[in-house]
């Protein structure tokens, strides 16, 4: 956000140049948050000494369909094994991934002693993976 604060503070001329509005840079932080999903992903399982194919569910944290789908291709893990709901969800910020597996388990999906693969890309161009056993 270019206007307000300090630096550029709060005029007449700054509001009606609309500079008081969040402004990102969409296209670079797909890619960015699509590159960064796939290597904190092949970290985790290479830190647990696994091979993707060990991983029974993928949950990641529920942004973007495409930036998962994206991620998901460039470690070629099946988007079969994928699990989404951002379709019913939307973005909810860091409880993205306990409430998918929550509602994974509940639906079934998870079992005793099954792989989850978990990533997620977050505020602040940060992101973290890992590896559990359920």
């Amino acid at each position: 956000m270019p206007g307000g604060g300090s630096a550029n503070p709060s005029t007449h001329q700054t509001v009606d140049k609309k500079l008081h509005y969040i402004k990102m840079a969409g296209n670079p932080l797909f890619k960015v948050a699509v590159r960064a999903l796939a290597d904190v992903s092949q970290e985790a399982l290479r830190v647990n000494g696994l091979k993707s194919e060990a991983i029974d569910i993928m949950i990641p944290h529920q942004a973007n369909t495409r930036i998962i789908e994206a991620a998901a291709k460039l470690i070629n893990f099946p988007m079969e094994k994928v699990f989404l709901n951002i379709e019913k969800f939307g973005n909810t910020s860091s409880a993205t991934i306990p409430i998918a597996m929550e509602e994974a388990e509940h639906l079934g999906k998870l079992k005793p002693g099954d792989l989850l693969l978990l990533c997620s890309f977050g505020t602040g161009v940060t992101w973290g993976g890992a590896v559990i056993r359920w």
